[in-house]
């Protein structure tokens, strides 16, 4: 099964990010963020609403330039890159932003990710799922998220978590060796967020994973390690039960959540 693409070796974070800034006017949206996470690691970034998560992972996937601060990934500077240029090195993000073409099957929107692989446009893609390669591509991608049996329907008929997970196999499809997921649970039922997080528990074991995401429960049961973000400042990173225990924490975001 060919997900992921071939990468030099590297030693140290697989992501360091150094001082991360980002400012609309007067309103600082990420206020000198640096992380830096690991090879294999499922790292969670939490906060409340209007903390800058989205913005930092815009940041990270290189959709929304920075006004200063670096971000490094696999030892290289990937700052001045697009976001483009950073899915052909291995980052790709996936929620909230993934955009399905809706009239097109579920098999041809996965052969796209596969398609855009080789560097060609994500609009070009109407004869992607003619040739055989790119079909054996995303169907073993389709395979590993349940939805093969789907690959014939429109990406439009899809349930929202049925949706979810074609999103995150088109991130897969790409070759990424590190997925930015923003708030994958969002919007999802009981049994679909299930699903999501046992695939989620399943993509860590081949991939680095950063997750965005608003259920507590979820984030404490999958991460390795939590980053607190409130008002664009990181103000703790830790294991679960560290960042859990930490009083700012509690003060600032956790002790409010887990009241509600």
């Amino acid at each position: 099964m060919i997900l992921s693409s071939a990468h030099r070796p590297h030693t140290g974070p697989l992501l360091k990010v150094e001082g991360l800034h980002k400012a609309y006017g007067a309103l600082t949206v990420t206020d000198g963020v640096s992380l830096e996470v690991g090879a294999g690691e499922l790292h969670a970034i939490i906060g409340p609403n209007g903390a800058g998560k989205t913005t930092l992972i815009h940041q990270l996937a290189g959709s929304l330039r920075s006004d200063s601060g670096s971000v490094t990934f696999a030892g290289e500077d990937i700052s001045r890159l697009d976001m483009v240029q950073r899915v052909k090195r291995g980052l790709a993000r996936s929620f909230q932003i993934t955009s399905l073409l809706d009239g097109f099957s579920v098999l041809e929107n996965a052969a796209m990710a596969v398609q855009a692989r080789s560097g060609s446009s994500f609009r070009f893609f109407a004869p992607a799922a003619h040739e055989k390669r790119l079909i054996d591509e995303a169907m073993a991608v389709l395979t590993r998220f349940g939805l093969e049996d789907r690959a014939q329907r429109r990406a439009g008929s899809l349930s929202h978590g049925e949706k979810r997970q074609l999103e995150l196999a088109i991130a897969l499809a790409t070759g990424a060796r590190m997925l930015l997921l923003d708030e994958p649970l969002a919007g999802t039922g009981h049994e679909e967020s299930e699903r999501l997080v046992a695939l989620m528990q399943e993509l860590r074991t081949t991939h680095t994973l950063v997750l965005i995401e608003h259920d507590m429960e979820a984030v404490f049961a999958l991460a390795d390690r939590v980053s607190v973000l409130v008002y664009g400042r990181l103000i703790a990173t830790g294991t679960p039960a560290e960042v859990r225990a930490d009083p700012a924490v509690r003060a600032a975001y956790l002790g409010e959540e887990e009241a509600a």
